[in-house]
């Protein structure tokens, strides 16, 4: 599931928040934010962990113990992406597209990825990254996002630096 620009997602939540949520105090007679925090995205590095993101996503409602099956899910792209309900937001990803050379083929395999159970040691990856808005990635990935951008990949000693002897 790839968006098809770039600022996709982040206008999908922009819009949102400024129009249904208005919508939906008015209609159900209620004040303030309707969802919990900001939104948020953090990069991944696609090859390792993007699949194990989509699997860690699309059971979140099923270990929140909402629905049995993730395909049952309304909201969803497991029903897409393992089943073939036609979706016209987003484009299929290009980790997804490599699991088969048919459509028949990607969604068998997309679900076979749903027989085993994630990763523990993965799960936490995934969730330091949420806290922390680090990179999800190897070390080499996350150092190169650092010096790309500038942005701070891992915890840095607290304090002044020491002064010189």
């Amino acid at each position: 599931m790839t968006a098809k620009t770039v600022r996709a997602i982040s206008d999908c939540m922009q819009y949102l928040g400024r129009f249904y949520v208005r919508y939906f105090n008015y209609r159900y007679k209620r004040t303030g934010t309707l969802f919990e925090d900001r939104f948020k995205s953090h990069p991944v590095q696609t090859t390792r962990y993007f699949l194990t993101c989509s699997r860690y996503i699309e059971l979140n409602p099923v270990r929140a113990g909402m629905v049995a099956d993730p395909g049952v899910y309304k909201w969803s792209s497991y029903a897409a992406q393992a089943l073939g309900r036609p979706v016209k937001m987003w484009t299929p990803h290009v980790e997804y597209a490599r699991l088969g050379s048919t459509d028949s083929a990607r969604r068998i395999a997309y679900r076979r990825l749903f027989e085993e159970a994630l990763d523990a040691d993965l799960i936490s990856e995934i969730k330091h990254a949420q806290k922390t808005g680090f990179v999800l990635g190897t070390e080499k990935f996350r150092q190169q996002f650092e010096d790309l951008t500038g942005l701070a990949q891992s915890y840095k000693k607290r304090g002044r630096k020491p002064r010189p002897l």
